[in-house]
């Protein structure tokens, strides 16, 4: 449809019927009417692939089916196989952000993250799943969304452990559990992140304070609008992350992730001052900071208690209030620590997934695992009494042990 300004300076004649978009060039309207239309003339000889536009046939065709990554960084060494790519990586070394929502004070480095972004203003979610009742703001989610939940296909394997993944960029993401490579950093601490959301969120939690998601049940705050949805499952009891190897259901992914550990025992993140091996980086930075630092910079204003974790922090001051926000959903029960609701859980279920390698003991409880296999399968009593050369394998059983000297000192002494 030609617009009757054609001919006028700086407008844009040719107009779509179908939603009004409008533009200055007669081939642009012709593409866009493709998106409409679902039209893709533009054919790949060596797959499957079709494209609405011929610059796309032709990156697709430079992505897939080429090995050519001609455009270098110069900072760190990447290489791309488009000179767009490269320009857009350069902007995470350089910090500039130019594409810029009218809307509020959100920038972007790339024009698709600002698209992305603004659809969070509309709340427009055209593209449509036809298995199911999702729907995305970009063509791209979608895809990835029938790839991870309507396909199972699982091309992309990791080389160094197997493990396998529906995209790409996922197993991109994932080998650098093994190369320990974290490109992107912060620029307002020495943190860094091996993918770039999750320096986002970093950012957005630790440098802009605001908290912005509230619930509605608890008064609970949140950076995230992510970190409220998975707080609201406390409420809801809604565990949407199912294990496809026992009936195990998680409120969370990484919660779901930490349970498939047990069935794979995959243990990739290493510590370089000991050989312990964790399935989780977080739990590996825990053990570091609890075995190898002796800094315990979190303080509870109550009573002077010191601790190497903000979490443990956090759960010692429930001590003094009292709060008990992890509730039993089949019973009165509630618990402080979310692994004490896990215990109590077990009581109801009668699991015991911990089970010993040497013998058929079985425990709802890790601890108690290790606490066994000290007692039954080794020899090893670390642990000595100064006042009589009693030895244990277990610190706490030395622990009730000295109390029988203080008993007998204070009898003595009364």
């Amino acid at each position: 449809m030609e617009d009757p300004s054609y001919g006028q300076r700086g407008t844009k004649p040719y107009m779509c019927g179908v939603c009004g978009y409008r533009t200055a060039h007669k081939c642009h309207l012709s593409q866009h009417t493709r998106t409409h239309t679902g039209e893709k003339p533009y054919k790949c000889d060596q797959c499957d692939y079709s494209s609405a536009v011929k610059s796309s046939l032709n990156k697709h065709h430079l992505l897939k089916h080429t090995d050519k990554k001609p455009y270098l960084c110069g900072e760190c060494g990447y290489r791309a196989a488009l000179k767009s790519s490269l320009s857009a990586h350069i902007k995470i070394h350089t910090g500039e952000k130019p594409y810029k929502c009218d809307q509020c004070d959100f920038s972007a480095a790339l024009k698709g993250n600002l698209n992305q972004h603004l659809a969070k203003h509309t709340g427009e979610r055209p593209y449509k799943c036809d298995q199911c009742d999702y729907s995305a703001a970009k063509k791209t989610t979608l895809d990835r969304h029938l790839l991870l939940r309507h396909t199972g296909e699982k091309p992309y394997m990791c080389g160094e452990c197997g493990h396998r993944t529906a995209l790409k960029s996922s197993l991109s993401l994932h080998m650098r559990t093994h190369t320990g490579e974290k490109p992107y950093k912060c620029d307002r601490c020495d943190y860094s992140a091996a993918g770039k959301p999750t320096l986002y969120k970093h950012h957005l939690s630790k440098h802009t304070g605001k908290k912005a998601y509230i619930c509605g049940e608890c008064g609970y705050r949140a950076a995230l609008q992510s970190s409220l949805l998975v707080h609201m499952r406390t409420h809801t009891g809604e565990k949407p992350y199912k294990c496809d190897q026992c009936d195990y259901s998680a409120a969370q992914t990484s919660s779901l992730n930490k349970h498939l550990a047990k069935h794979t025992g995959e243990k990739p993140y290493k510590c370089d001052q000991c050989g312990y091996c964790a399935g989780r980086k977080g739990t590996l930075h825990r053990h570091y900071l609890l075995k190898h630092t002796s800094e315990k910079p979190y303080i509870c204003s109550e009573c002077g208690y010191r601790t190497a974790l903000k979490s443990t922090l956090s759960t010692h001051i429930r001590i003094h209030t009292g709060e008990k926000p992890y509730k039993c959903d089949q019973c009165d029960y509630s618990a402080a620590q979310k692994s004490s609701l896990n215990l109590h859980l077990a009581k109801h279920t009668g699991e015991k997934p911990y089970k010993c390698d040497q013998c058929d003991y079985s425990t709802a409880q890790k601890s108690s695992l290790n606490k066994h296999h000290l007692l039954k399968h080794t020899d090893k009593k670390p642990y000595m009494c100064g006042e009589c050369g009693y030895r244990t394998a277990l610190k706490s059983t030395l622990s009730t042990h000295m109390k029988i000297h203080v008993y007998r000192r204070e009898s003595l002494q009364g």
